[in-house]
């Protein structure tokens, strides 16, 4: 599949339909997702690989890594809601995808799931609640050994210091996320943030 047909088919795929502030719940646009995640097929880290894509959402990310090739595709979401929706696109496109409720914050999660090839993400940015991103960092890099992620432009000195000593920043990509009005205290129809996409690889 090339990029432009996975950015085309993952636009088809529904988005929160009563999305929840405080967790900081916003469609991973189908351009930065299908931009993740062929580079992460490119580098050969999604087709005949186990994914796991870490506060999926509606499952944007794990859908498109099955439907690049992955070999098992696990979304991990905190809300049932999202969930559901994450469930009813994957049936959609016939896409093979298992979809938990879970917590990455809980203490015993990794001894519940599985550990993966690759993880791939977009946690909350830390504009409802400062370093939300910091417990996806931590599980990502203890269930697998790359992982994909979407931060905010600029955060890249505090990745490093973050992971230190347990990771590399292996690879930065720019991209944009075009945030849409969805809350109240949005001023603007559209405000495009500028992001980064990092590879993570564990040492």
């Amino acid at each position: 599949m090339k990029l432009r047909h996975l950015e085309m088919t993952l636009q088809r795929l529904t988005g929160y339909s009563n999305p929840c502030a405080a967790l900081e719940q916003y469609q991973t646009p189908a351009t930065l997702a299908a931009r993740l995640l062929y580079h992460a097929h490119m580098k050969g880290d999604i087709e005949g690989k186990s994914v796991g894509d870490l506060g999926c959402g509606t499952g944007v990310l794990a859908i498109g890594a099955a439907l690049l090739g992955a070999e098992k595709v696990t979304g991990i979401d905190i809300d049932p809601k999202a969930i559901e929706s994450a469930e009813a696109n994957a049936m959609m496109l016939g896409a093979e995808v298992g979809f938990r409720l879970a917590d990455v914050r809980d203490a015993e999660l990794s001894g519940h799931i599985d550990f993966f090839d690759t993880v791939v993400m977009n946690p909350p940015f830390g504009a409802q609640t400062a370093h939300a991103d910091r417990p996806f960092i931590d599980r990502a890099l203890s269930i697998a050994p790359v992982t994909y992620s979407i931060f905010n432009a600029g955060s890249v000195q505090f990745i490093e210091t973050y992971i230190a000593g347990r990771a590399d920043i292996d690879e930065r990509i720019r991209g944009v996320f075009p945030l849409r009005r969805t809350f109240s205290f949005h001023t603007r129809d559209i405000q495009e943030i500028e992001v980064e996409i990092l590879r993570l690889i564990r040492k």
